[in-house]
């Protein structure tokens, strides 16, 4: 295998990795402050087919962005009033959301462009691009570092954002007032009641930065790693992501190891198929494909030492008088 493969091994590996690491933030958020989401799931496809199906009607990428994000956001805040207001079950909100997600985007997609719950190809001021960094070309013609810094510096905008939100996530966490009372919210929320802080206003606002990034996750599927929607498009990101939260232990740094551990896995796939490899031979197809799911049993089955969520995770709570 030549320098090249591994480059775009690279590259896949970074476009792969990067709507699960925005999930993966979005349920760090939610679950950090006591919301379990299961429908981290549904909200990515909600969102990658709202995205898809306005940059196809509309055609500007930017409106499309904010429908898609809007709309995830809309079935956050279904969530949140189920789970918070409600006091409902967690588990069972997220899921219905997954159920709901997938059912409404076939049908609507179906309705609108009739072609099986697949939107036509966005046009290109309909989606994002590749977006390189000012200083990129300027390292175009340099051995080994050229090549790189192309991956590096020269990705759709979504790829940045998702990396840098990672720092930005540490910081609000344990660095913020903010922070620290979503924490606090996710462990002791009467503690944090009887503080006169309202946990109920903390808790809507996690979810709505769990449906923000959320949304962010489903228009980089559909608007920039792909250029249109087709049926389950997520493919079970959401729930590769909240194994990847567990994974990390709800940390975000650690969670974006986790994330690039999976978009590896996932890039595998399409770079490893067909191919030799030493000692191993050729890799059956079916096997690369159920990496990443396999990881996810492995994961989600206790083997990598104990992972404590927050104490309040999944509990309505209930103000005392």
């Amino acid at each position: 295998m030549d320098f090249g493969f591994w480059i775009s091994f690279f590259d896949s590996t970074l476009r792969s990795a990067t709507p699960l690491l925005l999930a993966c933030l979005a349920g760090l958020y939610s679950e950090r402050s006591g919301v379990f989401d299961i429908g981290l799931e549904g909200k990515i496809l909600a969102s990658a087919f709202a995205g898809a199906a306005a940059g196809v009607l509309i055609g500007d990428a930017y409106i499309a962005l904010f429908i898609a994000v809007m709309v995830s956001v809309f079935f956050a805040l279904i969530h949140g009033v189920a789970c918070i207001t409600f006091r409902g079950n967690q588990i069972v909100s997220g899921v219905a959301i997954n159920f709901l997600a997938a059912g409404l985007t076939a049908v609507i997609g179906n309705a609108l462009f009739s072609m099986g719950g697949r939107t036509p190809q966005i046009p290109e001021d309909g989606r994002f691009r590749e977006f390189p960094l000012f200083f990129a070309d300027r390292l175009e013609g340099v051995p080994v570092i050229g090549p790189l810094a192309d991956v590096l510096l020269n990705q759709p905008s979504f790829v940045y954002m998702a990396f840098l939100a990672v720092p930005f996530t540490w910081y609000v966490l344990f660095r913020t007032r903010f922070g620290l009372r979503l924490r606090a919210v996710g462990e002791n929320p009467a503690a944090v009641d009887t503080a006169g802080i309202s946990v109920i206003r903390l808790r809507y606002q996690a979810v709505i930065c769990c449906g923000i990034l959320c949304g962010l996750a489903g228009a980089t599927l559909s608007m920039a790693l792909n250029a249109g929607f087709v049926n389950n498009m997520s493919a079970g990101r959401g729930f590769i992501a909240l194994a990847a939260l567990i994974f990390a232990k709800w940390r975000p740094v650690q969670a974006m190891f986790a994330c690039l551990l999976f978009g590896f896995l996932d890039a595998s796939e399409a770079r490893l198929q067909g191919r030799e490899l030493w000692l191993v031979g050729e890799v059956p197809v079916q096997f690369i494909q159920a990496l990443p799911y396999v990881l996810v049993v492995v994961l989600l089955a206790g083997f990598i030492g104990k992972a404590r969520a927050p104490k309040a995770g999944g509990v309505a709570y209930v103000k005392e008088r």
